[in-house]
């Protein structure tokens, strides 16, 4: 991976594809290195199929399908890999075309984010794990920087393990043994992985409560089994970061990050961590109660730095950010970006944030989140035997979580 991410390796492969006839040779020839896994360009050579066999056989087993979406319509996990049903799609609406070098760049680059993805739940099989999560955010360093697309992704190691796990699974078997070799990775990467996964679970079961469940609780919570241990955990470990910064005084963004992403977590079901505990959660009660005395400690500053988190229709607010799996949300970026032949300069990480308030991309996001809404809009899926947009970037809809999160979080005293 070293080899194929750094240098001019990528770029060398682009440009024998960009020689091709026209977008959809390019793209059948892209196509086939994808699914042998074999890239060869000038002097480098790299042969991944082996390792990728190997991995996904191994995660396959653990229970889960990184590489291969699920096909809800034939109730079956895709032959192809994800990359590969993007490339499909392209084909379809560009192929046409005469090859689009950005294009074939950012699929090219897509694909081997998926493989950074597989690596992502590999780190534990040998050796120092936290010392591989850095290997990995070198690696996703790389595969983002000057040599590539210039299509954002993932900010780190800790969203790679996220996106990997976000797919639907028919059995959401290996959740928790997942969740407990992350609770083995030291302060920094926990934290790194929990300020994510507090946002994102955010986005996706507001989500759920709204479309899925009709905005009953009860529903949520038994539907959403898997998902409760984990931000049990993100929730946890971010009011452990809360505290701490609290008390060396940290102030601006880097305290900021940390507030948000508890509130974002909250406003999926607050009373969860501040009430009554659901069954969910019951083998996870010393998680939950180290959250709750914090927050109780805590509670007056919070309420008034979640306050300043209020979404508005002046800048980006992730509040306002609903969608039904974290994976979609980036493939809409990746299909945005491959369909106009124009990479975006915000991450997936970058839509779990508004902070800094106010900066320069607050724009751009808008407009990213506002883009994904109009597609899964023109393509809604069938939910509750109505159709629905999977992804929704409305304001309006964050104020009123946002309203219901606090009205509980001040009567949980």
């Amino acid at each position: 991976m070293e080899a194929a991410l750094g240098g001019d390796a990528r770029q060398a492969v682009v440009d024998g594809l960009a020689e091709s006839k026209d977008f959809g040779q390019a793209l059948r020839r892209l196509r086939d290195r994808m699914r042998t896994h074999a890239w060869r360009a000038d002097a480098v050579s790299v042969d991944l199929a082996r390792i990728v066999s190997s991995y996904d056989a191994r995660t396959r087993r653990e229970g889960f399908h990184v590489l291969n979406d699920w096909d809800g319509k034939a109730g079956r996990v895709n032959e192809d890999i994800i990359p590969v049903d993007v490339l499909h799609y392209l084909a379809d609406a560009r192929g046409g075309e005469p090859p689009d070098r950005t294009a074939l760049a950012i699929l090219l680059d897509y694909y081997f984010l998926h493989i950074l993805s597989l690596f992502s739940l590999r780190v534990w099989d040998d050796g120092d794990a936290d010392a591989h999560f850095d290997r990995l955010n070198r690696l996703l360093e790389a595969l983002q920087g000057p040599h590539g697309s210039g299509q954002l992704f993932a900010d780190d190691a800790g969203t790679l393990l996220l996106l990997a796990t976000s797919h639907y699974e028919v059995q959401e078997r290996g959740y928790d043994a997942l969740l407990d070799r992350v609770r083995s990775l030291d302060r920094v990467h926990r934290t790194t992985i929990a300020l994510g996964h507090a946002s994102s679970m955010g986005c996706h079961l507001r989500f759920g409560f709204e479309a899925q469940c009709g905005r009953d609780t009860a529903a949520l919570r038994a539907d959403n089994v898997a998902d409760y241990p984990w931000l049990c955990f993100a929730l946890a470990t971010v009011m452990d970061e809360y505290a701490r910064r609290h008390a060396a005084g940290a102030q601006g963004a880097d305290r900021d990050l940390v507030v948000e992403a508890m509130l974002n977590g909250l406003t999926s079901d607050a009373r969860a961590f501040v009430g009554d505990a659901p069954a969910a959660l019951s083998a996870f009660d010393a998680e939950r109660s180290r959250f709750r005395d914090l927050f109780r400690e805590h509670q007056r500053e919070l309420l008034e730095a979640f306050e300043r988190c209020r979404p508005s229709d002046r800048t980006y607010s992730p509040l306002s950010l609903f969608f039904n799996f974290s994976h979609n949300v980036l493939k809409g970026t990746v299909v945005d970006a491959l369909l106009h032949g124009a990479a975006w300069d915000v991450s997936f990480d970058d839509l779990l944030t508004g902070v800094p308030r106010g900066e320069g991309k607050a724009e751009r996001k808008t407009a990213l989140a506002t883009t994904l809404m109009g597609y899964a809009r023109a393509n809604p899926d069938t939910i509750r035997g109505r159709p629905m947009p999977v992804i929704v970037y409305d304001p309006d809809a964050g104020r009123q979580a946002f309203a219901v999160a606090m009205r509980k979080l001040r009567g949980s005293g």
